[in-house]
């Protein structure tokens, strides 16, 4: 006999909330026959089962009376269990609320979860021993909250930061090292100001759980990238209330000055395949929140299962999911993992998908900052350039070519010179700014930009693949000899080839985007894939030393410069029907003999110099721009007209003197001309 009595409620807003009366409860299960709330005491004692009485639209609804803020709870599912329909109820298996916003605890994958056996047979454990439970939690939005960092788009220059990785070793107090507190430290605000970025790109800080191969080898997720909730905090970054601290950070970083996005992993979860792990999703409604076909879940991310962001009930879960980080957690942006699954239909990917188009017509989302990751590993899954306005895209087009051109690779220069105006082959005059192309040289799944000079080949042991997991070709370049080494002279030049890649970045056309830690010379000997590296590998080190003085200054001076001079970020030109009502730019391509380019220099393949200079429109400034790779001396002439020159960056081989720009070896020079 229930102890509690109850009414239909609402089935709107999705999940728990605390009503005058006690707490109404809505749960999408469109193929459920019967659906399940359990009440747990705060020792996981289950108390009562309470059937839903109310349906409509697939929504399960009711209103528990008596009941209060922090009350524990799970669901359970009853229905068919026929796999080769996607139908995997079982009612011994306790479900996570999708929309809980505080969860007792981190989620441990245990054989027992599973709604199948390895037979394919139905598992008859109970997994409540093993499953977080949801927890009743109104959550506001933080009192007196900074307000939104208006960044220009001209000046916007990302910086990826994984929470712990960032402030495990820094030198600030023991409870506040790896946690969200510890980044916005006296010391990690100070570093992170000094840089002159302007937005902070956390790596995935929703709840997230490791992989069962990885259990298996006693490693850890350490980036994140494998969601359990779209709404739970990581706890394990907090040190007592992740919710609370995380808006505590996002706020100390706007205090700071700096826009905040999150990077957001909405096209898997951590159920992974289908006889593996039965504790959300897939126990609730598994045929509506997984694509699926045959009997099989369509895997276009690698993880096991894609959710299907074509049905109406996923569309909403990550509306409400980014509203709810945006409205309540205060951040100001989204970076999409693998973001091509939310762009496809039914199967195929489209820009006018309608996880898509809900984002961009949403008051509140579409004034926030987008950056898609424009790939996964399905069908038709890489589509650089071909999301909607609104969208900016990871470039690895610009990244690879930016790396070959450094490395010496033979006839690449009209592909570098095409890169660093913008990758207009990608994102079309007259359809979409150069701004649109977030370039980077480095991102967490790589080389750091130290180990991309130091290391020819993946070192990769340590995540116990026998070292077949990563890219196999990093487009990398180790100067004679493979990793550490005590050589002064491959020590200068891999200085240098930094010094080269983080200038050649911020003279860019487009959105800059720099992985957190290159900035201190941070290596992690070679693993290009530290996902499971929870340890000195992936957290960075603070320790003072001249690489690192020579890399933060060069990337703060140069940020000065490109908010100086938006001529770097974004070019009107006169060809581009997206600029027509502007006065135009100009630009000149030059060769080393400063003459403009021949069509016959434009072929040749060893070329190893190009020069461009940027004129403003109202010709109050000209910028001269030096890339030259070779290690050979080179002198130049200065251009034309150009009785004054003041040189804004160089690398340590260039300098001017006698009107003449000396090349000692390869180096980067931007200079003013008058």
């Amino acid at each position: 006999m229930s102890t509690y009595t109850v009414n239909n409620g609402q089935p709107f807003p999705l999940g728990s909330s605390v009503t005058e009366n006690g707490v109404n409860f809505a749960v999408v299960s469109e193929d459920a026959h019967t659906l399940i709330l359990c009440l747990f005491d705060e020792e996981d004692n289950e108390l009562q089962r309470l059937p839903f009485i109310a349906k409509q639209r697939g929504i399960w609804h009711m209103e528990v009376l008596g009941l209060k803020e922090n009350q524990r709870y799970g669901l359970r599912a009853e229905g068919p269990f026929e796999p080769e329909k996607q139908w995997l109820f079982n009612k011994n298996k306790l479900l996570i609320d999708p929309y809980a916003r505080v969860l007792t605890e981190k989620l441990v994958w245990h054989a027992d979860q599973a709604a199948m056996t390895e037979e394919g047979e139905l598992h008859l454990v109970d997994s409540a021993y093993c499953i977080p439970k949801s927890i009743v939690k109104t959550v506001l939005p933080a009192e007196n909250r900074p307000k939104r960092v208006n960044v220009l788009p001209s000046h916007r220059a990302l910086y990826e930061l994984h929470v712990k990785g960032f402030s495990q070793q820094l030198p600030i107090d023991d409870a506040l090292k790896g946690t969200y507190l510890g980044v916005i430290s006296k010391e990690g605000l100070a570093h992170l100001t000094s840089l002159g970025v302007t937005t902070i790109q956390l790596m995935p800080c929703f709840s997230f759980a490791n992989e069962r191969h990885l259990e298996e080898l006693n490693l850890k997720n350490y980036w994140g990238y494998n969601p359990i909730s779209f709404f739970a905090a990581e706890p394990s970054y907090a040190q007592q209330d992740a919710t609370v601290e995380f808006q505590k950070m996002v706020d100390g970083l706007r205090e700071a000055g700096f826009e905040v996005i999150l990077d957001v992993v909405y096209n898997h979860t951590a159920e992974s395949d289908m006889d593996q792990s039965s504790v959300c999703y897939r126990g609730l409604d598994n045929a509506h929140y997984y694509r699926c076909a045959d009997g099989h879940y369509l895997n276009f991310t690698g993880c096991g299962n894609c959710v299907d962001t074509y049905h109406s009930a996923s569309i909403r879960l990550i509306c409400d999911s980014m509203r709810y980080w945006v409205e309540v957690m205060g951040v100001d942006g989204f970076r999409f993992d693998l973001g091509v699954d939310m762009g496809r239909t039914d199967h195929e990917f489209s820009p006018k998908a309608p996880l898509l188009q809900a984002i961009l017509q949403d008051p509140i989302l579409s004034h926030t900052c987008l950056v898609m990751e424009p790939w996964d590993i399905g069908p038709g899954g890489y589509q650089v350039g071909q999301f909607p306005r609104g969208f900016l895209e990871c470039n690895d087009q610009y990244r690879d070519t930016i790396r070959r051109f450094w490395r010496g690779d033979e006839g690449i220069i009209p592909l570098f010179a095409t890169r660093i105006m913008g990758s207009r082959d990608y994102f079309h005059k007259g359809q979409r700014s150069a701004l649109h192309s977030v370039n980077c040289i480095t991102y967490h799944d790589g080389y750091t930009l130290n180990d991309l000079v130091s290391y020819h080949r993946r070192h990769n042991l340590a995540n116990m693949e026998n070292n077949r997991d990563g890219h196999g070709d990093n487009i990398s370049q180790n100067f004679g000899i493979e990793g550490e080494t005590d050589n002064t002279e491959i020590q200068s030049k891999r200085l240098n080839q930094q010094l080269c890649f983080i200038a050649t970045l911020l003279l860019s056309q487009g959105t800059p985007h720099f992985l957190g830690g290159d900035e201190l010379s941070h290596s992690q000997k070679g693993n290009n894939n530290a996902y499971c590296q929870d340890n000195e590998t992936t957290w960075l080190s603070w320790q003072e030393n001249d690489a690192r003085k020579a890399l933060q200054t060069a990337l703060s001076s140069l940020m000065t410069i490109r908010k100086a001079y938006p001529i770097l970020a974004e070019i009107y030109l006169e060809d581009d029907p997206l600029y027509q009502h502007m006065d135009a730019d100009h630009i000149e391509w030059l060769n080393q003999f400063s003459q403009p380019m021949s069509e016959g220099e434009w072929s040749e393949s060893e070329r190893d110099y190009l020069a461009l200079t940027l004129t403003s429109a109202d010709i109050s400034n000209r910028l001269w721009i030096v890339f030259y790779r070779e290690d050979h001396p080179l002198n130049v002439p200065l251009p034309k007209n150009s009785e004054n020159i003041e040189v804004l960056f160089q690398t340590p081989g260039m300098s001017i003197k006698n009107d003449t720009l000396q090349c000692d070896y390869r180096g980067v020079l931007l200079a003013k001309l008058a």
